[in-house]
């Protein structure tokens, strides 16, 4: 079943908390469109020093295999191994930039979908915020305890544990 990791953007102008409509669910596991067309997904979900450095890596190992005399097929297996590395790394490189613009992560939800997900994160939050809103009405006051009557080490006579000892009161 996919894990996600839900996030909290920071709040906007006027308001107190983000609101729950504005929270981003990722899924951990591996993109396939990460995989098949990198630039384009770096570029839709802008993270641009990923792309920036896709190209420079992409670029550099390109020149560097052809000026050593690799074959095509060498070259076309290293530009796939990078592929591949940002397709296993795309939630990675998402949550990076989340961090970065002052989300807060706020834990993982397991579920089959993105709806059940979803729906599971909410119930379970609208439970927490239940309990925090009860306990935030005041206790009563702790009962103050009387000291003990007598202090110092106990007498031999004195009963400790489940069976007194014989001849003890």
């Amino acid at each position: 079943m996919p894990t996600f990791t839900v996030h909290q953007p920071p709040p906007k102008l006027g308001e107190a908390e983000s609101a729950p409509e504005r929270f981003v669910f990722l899924r951990d596991g591996f993109y396939v469109w990460a995989f098949l067309l990198p630039p384009f997904w770096l570029l839709r979900y802008r993270l641009w020093l990923a792309f920036v450095l896709y190209l420079a890596v992409s670029i550099g190992l390109g020149v560097v295999l052809y000026f050593i005399g690799m074959p095509a097929q060498v070259q076309w297996l290293a530009g796939t191994l990078v592929a591949l590395l940002i397709g296993f790394e795309a939630a990675t490189l998402r949550r990076r930039k989340l961090a970065w613009r002052g989300c807060k992560m706020l834990g993982f939800v397991v579920g089959e979908d993105l709806e059940a997900v979803e729906q599971r994160f909410f119930a379970e939050w609208v439970k927490r915020a239940e309990i925090l809103a009860a306990a935030s009405v005041p206790l009563p006051a702790e009962p103050k305890y009387a000291a003990p009557v007598r202090r110092g080490p106990p007498l031999p006579a004195d009963v400790i544990g489940l069976f007194p000892e014989p001849g003890g009161r």
